[in-house]
């Protein structure tokens, strides 16, 4: 089951299902989140909440789209209770990295630091007896206020040295009233970054991250696949300036899925009752790896199989506004 947001032309809000071609509204829904929450406190399943409210009218998904009325599949009311995080060298990548990475295995010293994770990762990121593996590399993106909706603008800060996209899977979670979390599912996402700047110093990582990012259209309710395979792509003028297969799921990753998610919600500050988290899970695929560096007006598209529409989001870089801080 797939579940989206859209707005109608008067700006309300509805939820959108769909098992197959046909997109319907879910009667009385008027925001994922709260549809959600409905369900953590009925002890049901999301499903359930949907099918005991049943369905209304069919739309157009892809008129939508096109029209600017897809809004973003999750939010929270307050912008400052939704957390965008991440998790880094998660992915196996290309067998030729691998082989490289394990040919210098034995001279631990002359190993980058992340190498060391990475390997750190493929040692014990997927524990035998299914408990608490190795925690990974963590990052923090930001707020409710850095989501952007499908379809809508990435902005580049002004300071920024590169404007690169990261097509990445993210799970969406909401706290319970008891402070457990609860995933409502999975969706594409743009993990929006600045690999200049990250490349400068490791420790500059933190600066790299805080960016937009931008999730959906659509979110796939349910277990992840365990082999994901899609295409993220470039476009420029019309055309396609570059484009390369997107791997993800568990079959292409050095982490369990309940590996990351126990590293992110074993800190309390995670588990606050009502609050929405968006947890990206890496990749091993980016155009800045291959020379690319995205301009102004470039569209970045993410397309997987079985996530719904493809994510599009162009590229816009701010004008430079310098922050002058007052005294009271």
């Amino acid at each position: 089951m797939l579940i989206s947001q859209i707005s109608g032309t008067d700006g309300t809000s509805f939820v959108a299902v769909r098992n197959g071609d046909a997109a319907r509204l879910v009667n009385g829904a008027k925001s994922v989140y709260a549809l959600a929450l409905e369900a953590v406190r009925a002890g049901k399943q999301l499903h359930a909440v949907i099918t005991e409210r049943g369905l209304g009218e069919t739309v157009d998904l892809e008129i939508a789209y096109n029209e600017g009325r897809v809004l973003s599949p999750i939010r929270h009311p307050d912008p400052a209770h939704l957390h965008l995080t991440g998790t880094g060298l998660t992915h196996l990548g290309s067998a030729a990295t691998r082989d490289a990475m394990h040919k210098k295995a034995d001279i631990e010293e002359k190993l980058t630091d992340s190498m060391k994770m990475f390997r750190m990762g493929l040692e014990g990121g997927k524990p035998a007896n299914g408990g608490p593996g190795v925690q990974p590399e963590w990052f923090y993106k930001g707020n409710g206020t850095m989501v952007v909706e499908p379809g809508k603008p990435l902005l580049s800060p002004a300071f920024a040295l590169d404007a690169g996209e990261e097509p990445e899977i993210a799970g969406i979670y909401i706290i319970g009233d008891d402070g457990a979390p609860f995933r409502i599912g999975f969706a594409l996402s743009n993990e929006f970054s600045d690999h200049v700047t990250e490349r400068i110093n490791y420790l500059y990582l933190a600066h790299s991250k805080l960016r937009n990012a931008s999730i959906g259209p659509e979110i796939l309710v349910g277990e992840l696949p365990e082999d994901v395979r899609g295409m993220s792509r470039i476009l420029r003028g019309g055309g396609t300036l570059w484009e390369k297969p997107f791997l993800s799921g568990e079959a292409n990753m050095s982490h369990t899925i309940a590996n990351l998610e126990h590293h992110h919600f074993k800190y309390d500050v995670f588990r606050q009752p009502g609050d929405v988290h968006i947890h990206m899970f890496g990749t091993a695929t980016l155009s800045f790896a291959d020379g690319v560096k995205a301009q102004a007006g470039d569209i970045f598209e993410i397309e997987v199989p079985g996530f719904g529409l493809p994510l599009r989001n162009p590229l816009k870089l701010d004008a430079a506004s310098p922050v002058e801080v007052r005294a009271l």
